[in-house]
């Protein structure tokens, strides 16, 4: 069984930036990597101060380059699919059946977006399909919007949305659930709401061109901003006992500390702003006090030995 200092599951921009950060510390550091980031599809990258407009995936090869140029880091492409705590630390068992023993855990595993059942949607997601303005809102500033919500999260969103572009429409996928008072916030933001089912996001190469509702209209939209419901990746936090929050993101503190001793987080799945600058910042943090962990236990072991 291969052993090191910390191991990190999910070789991301936020793993990644853990990873640099340990390396530098001169600690041990195993990434295993399955290579599959939410935003796989998402042509640039944006608001991330020195890389606005870049790929996200050039992102992070040039980050996996960097960090693999410490001699204390290695990766594995693989899967994990089980966790333990052990008296010195946990084990992790991936896919492939190999199993590693470290001192620390550090999940960075992301989330998996689960998008409405809606034919081209998938297709459209990351690139005219959209998640967040301040990620994506200036590339489609003034332009044609569509907002996929309805009851207080679709709210939320218009209000939002509305700053980047006065072409709002509303889509709330079957009857509205609002209130008065929200009904008269969109006709007094000009918001028109489209309450029939959405069949279908028309598009080509993933550019939405319109929608196609079950009324037989079809609503042009230039760009379509979603809030999918969010699923964790694997079942490790749940297994190694994580705490999770109102939104079900692995509960943790600034520093991505989780109620499970020795166990940190780091990313999408602990923290609800999702933007590539986010997840290296929370990546950079949880790992410093990762390795100011290690550091109190080897001078206690060392202290105490003396």
């Amino acid at each position: 069984m291969e052993s090191t200092d910390v191991l990190i599951i999910g070789g991301s921009y936020a793993g990644l930036s853990a990873a640099l950060t340990l390396a530098r510390s001169l600690r041990q550091v195993l990434v295993i990597d399955a290579g599959q980031p939410c935003n796989r599809q998402t042509p640039h990258s944006h608001n991330f101060i020195t890389h606005d407009g870049t790929p996200p995936a050039l992102i992070a090869d040039r980050a996996r380059e960097q960090v693999l140029a410490y001699p204390t880091v290695s990766f594995v492409h693989d899967f994990a699919t089980e966790a333990a705590r052990i008296n010195s630390g946990f084990v992790v068992t991936t896919q492939s059946g190999r199993q590693y023993k470290a001192r620390k855990v550090l999940l960075a595993t992301g989330v998996v977006d689960q998008l409405p059942v809606i034919d081209g949607l998938a297709e459209c997601w990351g690139i005219s399909a959209l998640h967040c303005p301040y990620c994506h809102g200036y590339e489609v500033a003034g332009q044609r919007i569509g907002v996929l919500a309805n009851g207080d999260l679709a709210v939320e969103m218009v209000r939002l949305i509305q700053q980047w572009s006065k072409q709002v429409t509303l889509f709330t996928n079957g009857p509205a659930t609002f209130s008065q008072e929200q009904k008269t916030l969109f006709q007094q933001l000009n918001v028109p709401v489209a309450e029939s089912p959405v069949l279908a996001v028309v598009h080509q190469e993933g550019q939405v061109q319109h929608l196609q509702l079950a009324d037989g209209s079809a609503q042009a939209v230039d760009a379509l901003f979603v809030r999918p419901v969010v699923a964790h990746r694997n079942p490790l936090a749940e297994q190694l006992g994580c705490e999770s929050n109102d939104m079900k993101l692995i509960q943790a503190n600034e520093f991505g500390q989780t109620n499970v001793p020795g166990l940190y987080v780091a990313g999408d799945n602990s923290f609800p702003l999702r933007a590539v600058s986010v997840a290296v910042a929370n990546g950079m943090k949880a790992g410093s006090f990762v390795n100011r962990e290690l550091i109190e236990e080897d001078l206690i072991e060392r202290l105490g030995a003396d």
